[in-house]
């Protein structure tokens, strides 16, 4: 009998697991969701419009869009850190009313205690479960071993590099073992190599724990990288512009050639909601220029080229 092709097989196996996937229950489910602003002039800002969408528990999905088009805005209504001016957000069924232990919220900085060792940092939010003082610390070891940090676990955080402490911040929610984590573009701050090696942290750590994972970001080649869906947000308000299912094997690249082309098709999608963005911000008759210059926009970052 002759083998198949590996890609072949690969390919039908990755089928294989997105069919199981798609399959599974709903987490998170929006319905409706807008949300205004009101300034202290008394003019009013529609951040969000009409956003409708499910993920699926172990999903792993990105939002991403230009900015201002309130993603984070988003982000902290599911969190419950915010509220809708409309619309419902429910995770398992059950409507969201405020801040719970079912979502936890990575954040931009990792927001860890400075007089705290990178161990305590993490056992301090598993007090609140009533673990005992040594499965709070077996737990937290095995989390800083998910990270690959353990070597780590009696430094304090100004002694650790800025992409070792995103990985402590990502042991920490992980170790709290929440039903959806919310990251907010927690690997921005990160030079290009530091964010390399985290995409591949976070991919390893999502594989083993299954967690369902809603992240937003700027970076599309990181949202390509990382997400089995990527949702791609207008400019303001902010509304669902397209949807992209990534049937990509993990783990993934973000130098990829399979991996630059996706995030290549998703900015052409985006560039006219990012010079809607600048039009609006930039002085008037400023876009002239820019306009020659927005035609080097890279796909990952959305910096101009030089």
């Amino acid at each position: 009998m002759v083998n198949e092709n590996p890609l072949v097989e690969e390919k039908k196996a990755f089928d294989l697991a997105r069919r199981s996937h798609l399959s599974r229950p709903t987490k998170l489910h929006l319905s409706g969701v807008s949300k205004a602003f009101r300034s202290t002039n008394g003019t009013t800002t529609l951040a969000l419009q009409d956003i409708n969408f499910g993920v699926k528990e172990g999903e792993f999905v990105c939002i991403v869009g230009p900015s201002g088009c309130g993603k984070t805005t988003l982000l902290n209504i599911i969190a419950g850190l915010d509220r809708a001016g409309c619309g419902d957000v429910l995770c398992n069924g059950k409507r969201v009313k405020g801040p719970g232990s079912d979502r936890i919220v990575m954040f931009q900085e990792s927001v860890l205690f400075p007089w705290l060792t990178v161990r305590k940092n993490i056992e301090i939010g598993l007090k609140s479960k009533g673990l005992s003082r040594e499965a709070r610390r077996a737990k937290a070891m095995d989390f800083l071993k998910l990270v690959h940090l353990t070597r780590f676990a009696d430094a304090h955080p100004h002694e650790l590099s800025g992409g070792m402490r995103q990985r402590v911040a990502l042991a920490r929610s992980l170790a709290m073992d929440p039903e959806i984590l919310l990251m907010d573009e927690p690997f921005s701050a990160l030079d290009a190599q530091t964010r390399w090696i985290l995409h591949y942290e976070l991919q390893n750590a999502w594989q083993k724990t299954g967690k369902t994972v809603l992240f937003v970001t700027h970076n599309i080649r990181e949202a390509v990288c990382l997400a089995d869906r990527v949702i791609v947000f207008s400019s303001r308000p902010g509304r669902i512009k397209r949807e992209y299912y990534i049937d990509l094997p993990r783990p993934r690249d973000d130098s990829s050639v399979e991996v630059a082309a996706l995030a290549g098709e998703i900015m052409e999608l985006l560039r006219g909601e990012i010079e809607k963005v600048m039009k609006e911000e930039l002085d008037e008759g400023s876009c002239k220029e820019c306009e020659v210059k927005c035609v080097g926009v890279s796909p990952d970052d959305g910096n101009s080229k030089k």
